[in-house]
This record gives structure tokens, C-alpha cells and sequence, in this order.
């Protein structure tokens, strides 16, 4: 690289202005008479020099403002003499420094829900992110789903030679429904390993979160070039067990007021996220305990011991460049089948206080405006647990601000517990359970960990806390 061109001068022909491209340490700046655009490596998509007709062009994503979406764009000119032989060397410069140690020219299984939150799916994927994975040459084998269960269907028949990551543009739901589909498959320990990228246009998107960052969890472009650019990252998954029948969950389970909340604002969803503060609108009015027995296979009951662990892999993680590629077998064969069995005791721990709700999962968020678990890790091989304790609605009202920090973590009505597995019976028939955002019968299940099953596309390696984050 000690001998690329730093500097390409390139004529504009519809305005006549002639601009810079440089390449910085960290970024490319594009530069004119009027202003200078700098954009980090990792937002170049794509540059290319034709020789025959001195064209040379930029593809790349950038915000117009320091707080806004990501957009796409692109620079197309004439390179100007004398830079004109060094026009190839230049672009190949950039490419090497936009895309290091990324395969290029993916291909993808692109799962479209039109129906998924509000509705928008098919129009944002081929307006916006459609664009950025062609200008990144990325081959793309699209599908609209047509019905529910229909992502099953796919991944559990998918070629899976054929395709180097899987997007689901929807919500949470499809990525439910092609984990599942991956444990069905003919060899479901080499289809989990095919990295899940997902495009955020539901109306929760929590694992789109937890991937791309609270800051551009909803962002689109922010996703495309995840879809691109990202690199796969070691996941656990997790087994729910219910009236002898097993099926995989890679979020979240929860019953009581949160329960309510999303599974009793489905009519809803064309309100986005919006409709979770509704929800809970409504959860306040009632205030009602969640009559259960919870038990749990605890590894880790203390708070500070769990905040220094995470501070601890942070710290690894800024001295790290990969992780670990998922586990190639299936834990306990095929299918998977649970390890502990529901009516044993022993090492288990029944919770004895009242609870408002349940919360267990992986990934910190379970929406933009609630870190309910700040110390899950993608891989420990551990789920985080989170009963809430019944105080009064004023206690929890003036908790909402912590929600999107993280920091209720901290409240002395909030148990949490980091377990191998756990179980719940419902101690009466009135109840919901929702997990990954569907609906499940409201009726005795246990959880375990599948340590290291799945794998998801990652920026970052871990999930996308921000950089300021502390607990």
C-alpha cells in the first residue's frame, strides 16, 4: 500500500466541478470548492474506475447530520489528467481498505415479510437497501413470504451451500421462524452456522438492536451494510420445552405485565414501537402480580460480580478481531432434546417473592426503550433472568427513564440471575407468555442454553452497546 495513489481529481460533467477524493489513515474525504465529506472505510460500498471512458465512480453511505439515519449516495465523474493511469490502483486501494478481511460479493437468501409491523418491508427493501447490496456486488435470491410459518418453511429446505448469510427484512417473528426452520433442517448443525442478518421493519426489531446499536437499530442502511460488511458472531440459543414438544427461542420470554404488553398490542402494530408505551399505559391501569412459581438453575445471583464480567469482555474485545465460528455439532443430537428433565430439583431454586413480570433472554434490549438484561453476552453459555417485584406504580413509573439505560438493573426490586435454565408454572389459567414476540400457551415451560448453536452478521463482534455505556 506504500505506493497507492492518495488523491484522485475527478471532473463532475453535469455541474462542472471538478472534486478530490483522498484517502485518509481512517477515512475517504470527497472535497469541493464548497465543502469536504469524510467518510469512514467501514461506509464505502463500492469503487470502481472505467478505463475506456476515464469514469470513475464512489459508492458510499453517510449521514447528513451527526445524529441522523445513514444515507446512500454515490460520486460518478471523469478522472482529470495526469491521474488518469493511477485511476485502478486508487479504486483497488480504497476496496482493500474498505472491506478488510471481508469476503466481498456475498450471496444472499433475502426473506421479505410484507406483512411485518407496519407493512413498509417490500418498498424499504427495494428503494433503499436493495441498491447498496447490488452497488457492493452482492447476488441476491429474494422471497416474499406469503404466510405465517412460511420462513420455517424456507430454512428448514434451504440450500445452504448455496448462500454465504440470510436476511430477514421484517421483525423479530421471521427470525423466530427461520431458527426454527435451521433445527429442522436435514443438517441443522451446518444450517445454524449460516449467519442471520436482519433489516429492521417491524415494530419491535430488538435483535436489529442489539446488533447494529440503539443509535441505528432502525436504520435500514445501517443493516445493509451489517448484510455486507459484518462478520459472524458466535450466538446461543435457546431451548423451550412445553408439554413434551421443543422449539428454539434466540431472544426473549417473558409472562406477566410485559407478556401483556406485547402480546395485547398486537392490534397495533402499525404504530411501530409506539405501541409498547400503550401497552404499558394499559399494564399500569391493572397492576396486577403475575401468579406463577419461577425456578432456576442459577450460575450467578450478584450484581457486581455480572457488571465486572461484562467490563471485563469489553475490555478483551478491543483487543480482539474474530470470534469464535459456532459449533458445527448439534448438543444433544438430532433433534435437539433438553437436558434437564422438568420435574427434577436438585441445584434449583425457587423463587418466593410476588412478581409484576418475568423477563429472560439474550441480547441487552428487547426494544428501543428497554435494556432489560445490560450484562447478557452473546456466548456465555448462560440466560439472563429478570423478575420484577411488586412495589407500587408510582416506583415504576419513575423507573421509566432508566429503561433505555440499562440502570434498572440496579433497582433493589429487580432480581436478576444469570442460570443454565429455568422453568415457570402458571398458578392460574389468565395469563400470556410471549416468546420472541409470538404468542405460546400460557401453560407450564422450561428453558435451557444451546451454548454456541447459531451465528448472527456483527460490526462489533459482541452485541452493539454504546461506547459511553457504563453500569
Amino acid at each position: 500500500m506504500s505506493k497507492q495513489v492518495q488523491k484522485i481529481d475527478i471532473l463532475i460533467p453535469v455541474k462542472n466541478i471538478t472534486r478530490t477524493c483522498s484517502l485518509e489513515d481512517s477515512q475517504l474525504s470527497i472535497s469541493d470548492s464548497k465543502e469536504t465529506v469524510e467518510i469512514p472505510f467501514r461506509h464505502v460500498v463500492s469503487s470502481s474506475f472505467e478505463c475506456d471512458t476515464k469514469t470513475l465512480e464512489v459508492a458510499y453511505v453517510w449521514r447528513k447530520k451527526p445524529k441522523g439515519p445513514l444515507h446512500f449516495a454515490k460520486v460518478t465523474g471523469i478522472v482529470k489528467e495526469p491521474c488518469v493511469e493511477s485511476a485502478k490502483e486508487w479504486c483497488e486501494g480504497l476496496t482493500e481498505k474498505a472491506y478488510p478481511g471481508v469476503k466481498r460479493n456475498r450471496r444472499l437468501k433475502v426473506l421479505v415479510n410484507p406483512h411485518g409491523g407496519p407493512g413498509k418491508a417490500v418498498s424499504i427493501f427495494k428503494k433503499t437497501v436493495e441498491p447498496i447490496l447490488r452497488a457492493a456486488g452482492c447476488s441476491l435470491d429474494i422471497i416474499h413470504t406469503t404466510h405465517s410459518g412460511h420462513g420455517f418453511e424456507i430454512a428448514s429446505k434451504l440450500d445452504i451451500q448455496s448462500f454465504d448469510a440470510l436476511l430477514t427484512v421484517s421483525g423479530d417473528g421471521l427470525v423466530h421462524e427461520v431458527l426454527n426452520g435451521f433445527a429442522k433442517h436435514a443438517e441443522p448443525g451446518r444450517a445454524l452456522q449460516m449467519p442471520i442478518a436482519p433489516v429492521p421493519t417491524g415494530s419491535g426489531n430488538a435483535l436489529s438492536i442489539n446488533v447494529l446499536g440503539i443509535k441505528d437499530g432502525f436504520d435500514v442502511v445501517a443493516a445493509a451494510i451489517n448484510a455486507i460488511k459484518g462478520s459472524p458472531m458466535t450466538v446461543d440459543l435457546l431451548l423451550v420445552t412445553q408439554n413434551g414438544k421443543s422449539s428454539i427461542s434466540f431472544m426473549s420470554q417473558t409472562v406477566g405485565l410485559m407478556a401483556d404488553l406485547d402480546l395485547g398490542t398486537e392490534h397495533l402494530r402499525w404504530m411501530g414501537d409506539t405501541r409498547f408505551f400503550v401497552g404499558l399505559l394499559q399494564g399500569l391501569i391493572k397492576f396486577k402480580t403475575c401468579d406463577i412459581e419461577l425456578s432456576y438453575k442459577a450460575v450467578e445471583v450478584n450484581k457486581s460480580r455480572m457488571a465486572d464480567t461484562l467490563r471485563g469482555k469489553r475490555k478483551l474485545l478491543q483487543e480482539q478481531s474474530s470470534s469464535s465460528p459456532p459449533s458445527s455439532e448439534l448438543p444433544t443430537g438430532e433433534p435437539f432434546r433438553p437436558r434437564y428433565s422438568t420435574t427434577e430439583t436438585e441445584g434449583w431454586t425457587t423463587f418466593d417473592k410476588s412478581v409484576l413480570y418475568v423477563y429472560a433472554g439474550k441480547g441487552p434490549y428487547v426494544g428501543r426503550d428497554y435494556m432489560v438484561f445490560p450484562v447478557s453476552l452473546p456466548d456465555d453459555g448462560l440466560i439472563d433472568i429478570c423478575a420484577r417485584c411488586k412495589t407500587s406504580r408510582g416506583e415504576l413509573l419513575s423507573t421509566l427513564d432508566d429503561g433505555p439505560k440499562g440502570t434498572t438493573f440496579w433497582n433493589e426490586n429487580v432480581h436478576y440471575i444469570k442460570a443454565h435454565a429455568y422453568r415457570i408454572k402458571p398458578l392460574s389459567k389468565n395469563g400470556r407468555l410471549s416468546i420472541d414476540g409470538e404468542a405460546f400457551p400460557f401453560e407450564e415451560f422450561q428453558v435451557e442454553v444451546l451454548p454456541k448453536q447459531a451465528s448472527l452478521l456483527s460490526l462489533y463482534n459482541s452485541y452493539a452497546l454504546d461506547p459511553d455505556f457504563t453500569l
